[in-house]
C-alpha cells in the first residue's frame, strides 16, 4: 500500500539559506529525532515530486526535512555548474551550517539524502563534516563521482540501486568497496533508475526512514 503524508501536520515553510538565498522549504515536526537535508540530482529543483513525497513519509516518521535548491535560478542553466560535485557539496554544507544555528535545528543530528549526482555531493559534504553528519542516504544515485572522499567518509552510509539500473548498480558497488564507514548496499527488485515503478519508491522510504531513525538516534544519544 503506497506510503502517504500525514495531512494534519503542519506543511514545509519557505526559508532562504544564506548567504546567497537559496530557496528551501523545512518541514517540521512535532519532538523531531533528526533532520534530513535532501541532495537532487541534476535537472531537479526542491520541487522534485520523488522527493517531496519522500520527505512526506519521513516527516511522518519523526524526522524534520530541508529540501532546497543547490544552485540559483540563473546557475540552473549551466551544466558546468549541474555536475560540478565540489559546488554542489559546498551548498550542502552551507544549508547545514544555516540549519546547525537555526533554534529549531540546531539541536538535531543531520542526515543527508542524495538522489543521481546529489548522492555524490552529498557524501563529499559528509566526508566535510564528520562531526555534524549522521547519516547518509543515496538513491538510485552515483556516489562513485564523489571519487576521493569516499575513503574519509564516515557518516553510515546507504545504497539503494534499482534492480534494473544496469551499469548503476555496478558503479554502486565498485563505491560501496571504496566506502569506510558502516555501509550497506540494496538493490530493490523491478525498479528502474527513478523508481517509478508501483511500490518501489515505497521500498526505498522504508529503508531510508529505519537507516536515519537508526543512525541519527545512535549517534545523538552517543
Amino acid at each position: 500500500m503506497p506510503l502517504e503524508a500525514d495531512r494534519s501536520a503542519s506543511p514545509p515553510i519557505a526559508v532562504k539559506i544564506p548567504p546567497l538565498g537559496l530557496d528551501g522549504l523545512l518541514g517540521m515536526p512535532d519532538q523531531a529525532k533528526g533532520l534530513v537535508l535532501f541532495a537532487h540530482g541534476s535537472g531537479s529543483s526542491r520541487h522534485s515530486p520523488r522527493n517531496t513525497y519522500v520527505a512526506d513519509a519521513l516527516r511522518n516518521a519523526g524526522l524534520a526535512t530541508l529540501l532546497f535548491d543547490l544552485l540559483l535560478e540563473d546557475e540552473a542553466w549551466d551544466r558546468a555548474r549541474v555536475f560540478d560535485i565540489p559546488l554542489l557539496a559546498r551548498r550542502l554544507g552551507m544549508a547545514a551550517s544555516w540549519a546547525a544555528e537555526k533554534p529549531v535545528t540546531r539541536d538535531l543530528r543531520f542526515g543527508y539524502f542524495g538522489a543521481s549526482t546529489g548522492a555524490a555531493a552529498a557524501l563529499v559534504a559528509a566526508a566535510d563534516q564528520p562531526d555534524r553528519v549522521g547519516a547518509v542516504v543515496s538513491r538510485g544515485g552515483r556516489p562513485d563521482l564523489a571519487d576521493a572522499a569516499l575513503n574519509r567518509v564516515a557518516a553510515p552510509t546507504l545504497l539503494v540501486v534499482g534492480g534494473f539500473d544496469g551499469q548503476v548498480i555496478d558503479l554502486n558497488r565498485a563505491a560501496y568497496e571504496r566506502l569506510r564507514c558502516p555501509k550497506s548496499l540494496q538493490i530493490v527488485p523491478g525498479a528502474g533508475h527513478l523508481f517509478e515503478e508501483p511500490g518501489t519508491l515505497d521500498s526505498v522510504i522504508e529503508m531510508a526512514r529505519d537507516w536515519f531513525l537508526k543512525e541519527l538516534t545512535i549517534r545523538a544519544h552517543a
